[in-house]
């Protein structure tokens, strides 16, 4: 700690921190452009100047960048000097000399962080009357719109683009004070975090592509806090919602996991919510040959009640299939709707017995599941049978700066401060923590790693083995081991035990238990060496933890309980089941089917063979909770009321929908049930989910008396929201599942720390800056905590070894092994629905080694058909150098279901180039 004086007052700051980072962590406002909590300083723009004194009898004192100035104990400085006051009004005036003052069409207005320092410095007069220097804008792609003539030359683009994201396609060509920041070639910007240049640039350089079709200033959007629904990794967002849509969501901070930062899947991919052609009212089909083209009949709420549980009610057996991309409370609900033994969690019984593994290993491996913000500080990796750029490209993002970003305590030997960006950036050059690649398929980390084992499934389950045995030889030897792996299993095994802070990423990419089992040797290994390491298990959906944890039956037991008959009804939860098992085997089962009842937000295939089918309300229209891959159960917010602007829609959680199918079945009024209920409910009824009422706070929260609110206090419009269809206004609806209001009416500070911020905003800081207001320190945590609770931890107790190894892969000349991997764009199916995320979807491909595709006789870009037992699918292939014989690689979203780990036939076809995002199917 150190002790400095500001203005006359003395406080005590972090001393490895420098003066703008302190004062800002105090509270006092320091107008800045270049710096950047996550990125460092690195003196670009001269805008944070405040005056130095060298001590008490200095009068005098000079000019410093606050920026690059360590906060020394004994400092003193003042930020209201006069003159340090008149230069930063003559630096913002030299910044916006150039600019072309646009505020009212730049689609930044609103949360621009350069119309919050401009107001702070106090500059409001062009003095500037010649002409200004214009710029050619780029086409970057559907994400990112470009508007360079705003430019201010703060280098935060590049400096996150390149430096921090590893991209190498966006660049600053020129010198002194023409520099121009895009392309080499206008073009789509090709990395997965591209979208946080809309809130890293403080200006409108850069601004939400997929927003501008139908803009709304930030002070118009009504927001709540939120959980990115595309993968597991449990990012905070901020949805914001106008006229009954979604308009952009917005990187919501937490300490613990995302920071500032999101991947573009989840910060572009909300269009399934806006989509037309939802489900909005309850809809009955008749028949059981129920087909897509069947016109259904709407009905209203009480009418589809009754209606489907007269039909259950004479049904001689449900089955509920539950689903991994919907809230625990509408698991638990459907759960208790059917009965414990008739319930199925709606996931494949091979990925169960992932999750299964995944959630025993956590516990009983001894090492803990770190936090993205401590995966951050480890300082080697292993990536075994996972890319998680592709899988859970937030994860990737912070394993690159585990890599990349020289540890606190080798740069304080050298002197160096952790927030002087262009000396840690010297040093990582010849600094890089060791990182290990066990993956079929070529990777972005690769640059990264030291090398990649292009390996089949069983021989990466090996390799772990084989590590785990070099580190700790109580664990099973692996026999047979071919001599080149063993050597790089010691390879491994050496940096590992080498490392104070070693990290084994795995999962279920590649659909294997026995990699899981390697993963959790490893960590056993490492852990009986008192390590400090951690494991972590990517899943694949945003509640696969959480489902895992409350426990049903495989969704194969369901189809066989239909298929031969033992139930006639069933009951199905936000679930396609043709995405997970093959076409021919849902037919089946849902032929048998007297009763079909589907909730869902999307028209699926199989809420197109309902019966019955019920409006879910997706993640913006309802609350749930949701555990995430590290085992934190969190919770998201309705943003908005489906029925306010559109009174024809009976949009309703899905565990609402449930309570009131229970209740009838029982012979009851259905009555009302908060989400407070329905969450305590869940967690007495599962030992495992106890904590997660924990999770946020309750709907009866209050600070100071008031309801915290969804909307800024500048919200205009809302008389008028509704003038088409009546003169008076409506009065807003009402929340009693949360302490949120839908309204500006409520507490939106930040003087009273709180854990669930809808949205970021402070006097004087509209842009994403202001989050820095409500940390107890700047990068730190919420002054409030940071949102969720852990509920999956180590228990302490003995390690067990498991022994069950598998083969080595042994390529065939006829038949193939077809595996799925997973891609971050387009594989998965609600965002594969958002268009944006559609326009950047590559064209799949089907990956062979260069041996099969010269014995298939197939040519680059020509076809190949895939051909399983159940499903085939015909795709270009393309030759990686690298490959392993005997597989071939699919890309999820592209492929059938059930065409994966089992044996396939190839068959080459005529040499054809589709169009990209063309997907070439039988």
């Amino acid at each position: 700690m150190a002790t400095i004086h500001v203005d006359g007052q003395n406080y005590e700051v972090s001393g490895a921190d420098n003066l703008l980072q302190a004062c800002l962590s105090l509270g006092l406002d320091i107008p800045y452009f270049c710096w950047h909590p996550a990125m460092g300083s690195v003196g670009a723009c001269r805008q944070c100047a405040v005056r130095q004194y060298k001590d008490s009898e200095d009068d005098r004192g000079m000019l410093v960048m606050s920026c690059m100035t360590p906060a020394a104990n004994g400092t003193r400085i003042d930020i209201e000097d006069e003159e340090a006051r008149a230069f930063r009004a003559s630096v913002v005036e030299w910044l916006m000399i150039n600019h072309p003052h646009d505020c009212p069409v730049c689609e930044e207005g609103g949360h621009c962080h350069l119309q919050d320092m401009t107001v702070m410095t106090g500059h409001d007069r062009r003095r500037y009357r010649f002409r200004k220097r214009t710029r050619r804008n780029q086409y970057l792609g559907p994400f990112i719109a470009h508007e360079m003539n705003r430019c201010i030359t703060c280098y935060r683009c590049v400096r996150f683009y390149n430096d921090y994201a590893g991209g190498t396609d966006l660049g600053a060509f020129g010198s002194k004070d023409n520099v121009y920041f895009g392309r080499h070639q206008e073009g789509t910007l090709e990395s997965r975090f591209a979208g946080n240049l809309t809130e890293v640039c403080p200006t409108g350089v850069f601004t939400d592509q997929s927003h501008s079709e139908h803009y709304t200033r930030k002070w118009d959007l009504q927001f709540a806090p939120g959980i990115c629904h595309q993968c597991a990794v449990g990012c905070n967002i901020s949805p914001g919602e106008r006229y009954g849509e979604i308009r952009r969501i917005e990187n919501r901070y937490h300490g613990e996991v995302n920071g500032y930062f999101l991947c573009d899947l989840g910060r572009f991919g909300y269009g399934y919510v806006n989509r037309q052609d939802r489900p909005r009212v309850p809809e009955f089909r008749s028949g059981l040959e129920r087909e897509p083209e069947q016109e259904p009949e709407e009905l209203g709420v009480d009418t589809a009640l009754a209606r489907i549980t007269e039909t259950l009610r004479h049904a001689g057996r449900v089955i509920g299939i539950g689903s991994p991309r919907a809230s625990l409370e509408s698991n638990h609900q459907l759960r208790e709707l059917v009965g414990e033994a008739n319930f199925s969690i709606g996931i494949n019984e091979n990925e169960q017995v992932c999750l299964d593994l995944m959630n025993d290993l956590g516990r009983s491996c001894g090492l803990p599941a770190p936090t993205l913000r401590e995966v951050e500080g480890h300082d080697a990796v292993l990536l075994l049978g996972e890319d998680p750029m592709e899988s859970a490209a937030r994860l990737g993002l912070a394993i690159r700066q585990a890599i990349t970003a020289p540890t606190a305590e080798h740069a304080a030997k050298l002197g160096i401060p952790q927030w002087n960006a262009e000396a840690m950036k010297t040093l990582a050059q010849d600094h890089r923590q060791p990182l290990f690649i066990a993956y079929p398929a070529e990777t972005e980390l690769d640059a990264l790693a030291r090398n990649r084992l292009a390996l089949a499934s069983d021989d990466i389950a090996r390799l772990g083995f084989a590590v785990a045995h070099v580190i700790d030889p109580a664990a099973p030897d692996v026999p047979d081991l071919d001599e080149t792996l063993r050597s790089r299993a010691s390879e491994i095994a050496g940096a590992l035990m080498a490392a104070e802070r070693p990290l084994v990423v795995s999962g279920g990419a590649l659909d294997s238990p026995a990699i899981i089992r390697a993963a959790g040797n490893i960590a056993r290994a490492l852990a009986r060496r008192a390590s400090q390491g951690g494991l972590l298990f990517v899943r694949r959906e945003v509640n696969s933890t959480g489902l895992s944890l409350l426990g049903g039956q495989p969704l194969e037991w369901a189809m066989d309980q239909l298929a031969d008959g033992s139930a006639d009804a069933a009951v199905i939860l936000e679930n396609d089941l043709y995405q997970r098992l093959p076409e021919t085997r849902v037919d089946a089962a849902l032929a048998n089917v007297q009763t079909l009842v589907v909730l869902d937000h999307q028209r699926t295939r199989t809420l197109n063979r309902a019966s019955f089918s019920l409006p879910a309300a997706s993640f913006a229209e309802g609350d749930g909770t949701l555990v995430s891959l590290e085992g934190r159960a969190q919770r998201f917010f309705q943003v908005f009321e489906p029925g306010y602007l559109r009174p024809e829609a009976r949009i309703h959680e899905s565990w609402r929908w449930l309570h009131g199918l229970s209740a009838k079945l029982n012979g009851d009024t259905p009555g009302d049930i908060t989400l407070d209920q329905v969450t305590a409910a869940c967690s007495q009824a599962c030992p495992d989910l106890v904590k997660i009422p924990a999770a946020a706070p309750g709907a009866g929260f209050r600070i100071e008396g008031l309801r915290l609110a969804r909307e800024p206090h500048r919200y205009s419009g809302r008389t008028s929201m509704r003038a088409n269809q009546s003169v008076s206004e409506p009065r807003v609806p009402q929340d009693p599942d949360t302490a949120f209001a839908f309204s500006m009416e409520g507490y939106s500070s930040f003087r009273h720390p709180h854990q669930q911020v809808p949205f970021a905003w402070a006097p004087g800081w509209n842009s994403p800056q202001a989050w820095n207001k409500f940390t107890d320190e700047v990068g730190g945590h919420l002054r409030g905590g940071d949102p969720g609770i852990r509920i999956l931890e180590p228990w302490p107790g003995q390690y067990r070894y498991e022994c069950d190894i598998p083969a080595a892969f042994q390529p065939s000349d006829t038949d193939y092994r077809a595996i799925v991997l997973p891609r971050l764009f387009g594989g998965e199916e609600t965002s594969d629905r958002a268009e944006p995320i559609r326009q950047r979807m590559e064209s799949p491909v089907l990956l062979l080694s260069e041996a099969d595709a010269t014995a298939l006789g197939a040519e680059p870009g020509g076809l190949v058909t895939v051909t399983g037992e159940h499903s085939c699918v015909t795709l270009p292939a393309r030759v990686q150098v690298d490959w392993p014989r005997g597989l071939v690689g699919l890309p999820a979203g592209s492929v059938p279901a059930g065409i994966a780990n089992g044996p396939v036939t190839l068959t080459a076809g005529p040499g054809s180039t589709p169009t990209p995002g063309e997907e070439v199917r039988p």
